[in-house]
């Protein structure tokens, strides 16, 4: 995880610094250098969080979601889609892939 790349962060924004950083998001963040965005983005919605907040910064924080992916219209203009996990897994090099069978849970009971 990136440090924090602003002045004085609150706990708030370091909250939502770290979840943000575990979204699939991030991959593509890290790539393009977009640290300072997500670090603005977590500043402004911590501040929109707060009683009182101006209306238009919540509009402001919705653009950003939108511009870093991490809204549905966002990841489609951006042209961002993310993976299950089993697709990912099937399409890595490598892998072997299991049958339905392999994949079943034995759970414990009487049988009946």
């Amino acid at each position: 995880m990136p440090e924090w790349p602003l002045t004085d962060q609150t706990g708030r924004e370091a909250v939502l610094w770290d979840r943000l950083w575990c979204k699939p998001q991030s991959l593509m963040w890290e790539r393009y250098g977009q640290h300072l965005e997500v670090a603005l983005y977590v500043r402004r919605l911590a501040e929109a969080e707060e009683p009182g907040s101006m209306v238009n910064l919540s509009t402001l924080v919705r653009q950003m979601a939108d511009s870093l992916g991490l809204t549905t219209p966002g990841m489609r203009a951006n042209r961002w889609r993310i993976a299950s996990e089993s697709a990912a897994g099937a399409a890595a090099p490598g892998r072997v892939k299991t049958s339905s069978r392999s994949r079943l849970k034995v759970v414990p009971g009487d049988g009946q």
